[in-house]
């Protein structure tokens, strides 16, 4: 059988692709390396309970914000999510802490209170900010060309941006505190990228009740209800050519199948690799790929926790050691940790789980590149101890007592992200993007190759906002931006 689509990978975006286009009626194939889909999203179970991978809260779905008619349309709002409080974030530098509010006004408001020589700056960037999301909105609107804005954030530094608009080194770490879920660089982070990246957080944040997984599981099950395929353990080894043009795909066990069109939701240098040399694509674009740099990737600890020892806490916490946060330190010292609580299982007051996550640079990785899961060694794994144990210490400043409520700690480097969820140098956010590229450093979802595109976190934004922003934008190259905008955005 000949397929309309392939789609290769089982990540959000992939599988975002699969449920809008299937719904079109298209027939589909989404084919997963793993054994599980999902990518970023999914889940493992450690001591009998389940952690996520790189989802631990979204942004966005309050009623009209942009994710939430996106997730309106594809079924996810019937998920367990949970508010989060209305003081999100709690942003520790040095002995200070911070209050970050969700609702753009709020927020705003309250860090004016600690910054009123600020105030109307404060209350311009949370409109900038506001302006940003609605942003998105517009470029899915067939009918709006008005770019501009778009344009003068990719452009735009965000570091000089921010130094420019409040001259306070302190306000510029506290805005820039919650973006531990993003590499924060000086010399190349895009504007765009920053506030995409923040924006649906602050309009409102939420948790989930359960797993990352739920999301993959709900839209793989549309997908199969809406006459699609979701194939695991199928890693696609090579894109097929026949006279100019792909046909098919085989997959590492000798597998074939044949489609119309392909996306793959996977990292560009994947879809390099599947692709023949000499073949369809050409090399300049090959080694456009090749050379841009990834971002760095995270070390996490996954904590399992006594019961009724420690209440949960329905916010975040964003710990540094030192103010300066755009800076890291160059010899990999734990310097900054994200600590987030698993909403209760039994919807009870006190937390089982605490993830804690910090950046780790893939070069503290390299005496271990060429191991496997399990087969790392002592030295590995000491190192592993050493800076699980720094995590805590930094931990410890926002919650007192957590090393003695701890039953069991997992831990996992960006090795563990490359190995399980194939992310060339265990990035986190894909390839990284620099202002002082065309578009920012992004790549258009339409590739050189025709009936061929890209969907994904290297391409436009990452985070679940983003990478399912950037997978509407896909589906829009093949069933056209009205098909988009009326029956998802407007419907």
């Amino acid at each position: 059988m000949k397929y309309d689509i392939i789609i290769i990978g089982g990540g959000l975006g992939g599988l975002v692709c699969g449920c809008i286009l299937s719904r079109a009626g298209k027939r589909l194939l989404v084919l997963e390396k793993g054994k599980h889909t999902g990518g970023c999203i999914q889940s493992y179970r450690r001591g009998g309970m389940e952690f996520d991978t790189g989802f631990h809260y979204v942004g966005g779905l309050e009623e009209g914000q942009l994710l939430r008619r996106v997730f309106d349309y594809l079924g996810l709002m019937k998920l367990p999510w949970k508010r989060m409080d209305e003081v999100v974030d709690r942003v520790m530098i040095g002995k200070r802490t911070f209050a970050l509010a969700q609702g753009y006004d709020r927020f705003a408001q309250m860090l004016a209170d600690e910054f009123p020589a600020k105030r109307d700056a404060l209350y311009q960037y949370a409109d900038l900010l506001k302006r940003t999301e609605e942003m998105q909105l517009n470029a899915l609107n067939p009918h709006s060309s008005d770019m501009d804005f778009h344009t003068w954030m990719l452009e735009t530094n965000a570091y000089r941006y921010l130094q420019e608009k409040f001259d306070d080194s302190l306000l510029v770490d506290v805005l820039s505190g919650a973006s531990l879920k993003m590499e924060l660089r000086k010399d190349t982070l895009p504007l765009f990228t920053f506030a995409h990246g923040y924006c649906g957080y602050v309009g409102s944040s939420w948790r989930i009740a359960g797993s990352g997984s739920l999301i993959a599981e709900a839209l793989a099950e549309q997908i199969r209800s809406q006459g699609g395929e979701v194939i695991c353990n199928a890693e696609v080894d090579e894109l097929l050519e026949k006279e100019g043009q792909l046909t098919g795909v085989r997959c590492k066990d000798g597998r074939i199948y044949e489609g119309i069109q392909f996306i793959c939701a996977t990292h560009p240098a994947e879809m390099c690799r599947m692709l023949k040399q000499g073949g369809l694509l050409k090399n300049v674009y090959r080694h456009r790929i090749c050379r841009q740099e990834n971002t760095n990737g995270m070390f996490t600890v996954s904590l399992c926790l006594k019961p009724h020892a420690l209440p949960y806490a329905n916010w975040n916490y964003y710990v540094y050691r030192h103010p300066d946060i755009w800076t890291y330190p160059s010899d990999g010292e734990i310097d900054r940790v994200l600590v987030a609580s698993h909403v209760p299982d039994d919807g009870g007051e006190y937390v089982r789980q605490i993830d804690l996550l910090a950046p780790m640079d893939w070069s503290l990785c390299r005496p271990w590149i060429f191991t496997q899961v399990g087969k790392r060694g002592p030295e590995y794994e000491a190192m592993k101890l050493r800076m699980a144990d720094a995590c805590m210490t930094l931990a410890e400043s926002c919650i007192p007592g957590l090393r003695r409520a701890v039953v069991q700690c997992y831990t996992s480097t960006p090795l563990t992200y490359r190995d399980y969820v194939h992310t060339p140098d265990g990035s986190a956010y894909g390839m990284r993007k620099d202002f002082n590229s065309p578009f920012g450093g992004m790549l258009p979802v339409r590739t050189p190759i025709p009936d061929l595109f890209l969907t994904g976190q290297s391409l436009m934004v990452h985070g679940v906002q983003g990478v399912t922003m950037t997978a509407l934008f896909t589906c829009a190259e093949i069933i056209g931006r009205d098909w988009i905008w009326k029956q998802v955005i407007q419907k």
